[in-house]
């Protein structure tokens, strides 16, 4: 049922092309307190933010 759940939502639109579900037992999150260690090393990779690319005029939204 879960399955069958996720694909009527997540693939309306023709994007997906495979689906994964799990039991939410083995769902973990980390921890908020923690996050400069979880999330600090992305901040020195600027080719993740693509915001010094020049787009062209034509693209109205990125």
């Amino acid at each position: 049922m879960a399955l069958e759940n996720a694909r009527d939502v997540y693939t309306r639109r023709n994007e997906g092309v495979s689906i994964w579900v799990v039991e939410s037992k083995h769902i973990t999150a980390s921890n908020p307190e923690h996050n400069g260690e979880m999330f600090e090393p992305a901040q020195d990779k600027v080719y993740r933010h693509p915001t010094f690319y020049e787009l062209p005029d034509e693209v109205k939204y990125m």
